[in-house]
């Protein structure tokens, strides 16, 4: 089961896509802020990372391109989500995969993940 660590600080929203990736299918693990996200990845490494970028305790694209530093991390896929349409050119800027709006279509953000770790398996 693919591992998904998602980092989202709207509890309505990260329940949301909890619901959605359970339902199809994949294992995943919610952080409402930065610093319990940092806490979790301590020695775990999921298959995708989705990351919201404006947050509480930080910002979504410094955590981005931290974890595309990281030797633990580098290759694995970020999904960048924001309510901000305007954001949506800055995920070239910390290297992230793709980026979605918020709200999202249901079936779009399902399909965006399974594409990036399909993708991430073929490369």
């Amino acid at each position: 089961m693919k591992k998904v660590y998602v980092l989202e600080d709207n509890d309505d929203i990260r329940e949301i896509i909890e619901f959605l990736l359970v339902d199809g299918g994949y294992n995943f693990t919610g952080f409402p802020n930065a610093k319990s996200f940092f806490q979790g990845i301590e020695g775990n490494t999921p298959d995708i990372f989705i990351l919201d970028i404006m947050l509480p305790d930080g910002n979504g694209l410094d955590i981005c391109r931290d974890l595309k530093e990281r030797q633990d991390t580098k290759n694995v896929p970020v999904l960048m989500m924001s309510a901000n349409t305007d954001m949506m050119t800055t995920k070239n800027r910390c290297k992230a995969e793709d980026f979605i709006s918020k709200p999202f279509d249901i079936d779009d953000f399902v399909g965006r993940v399974d594409h990036l770790l399909k993708d991430n398996i073929a490369s």
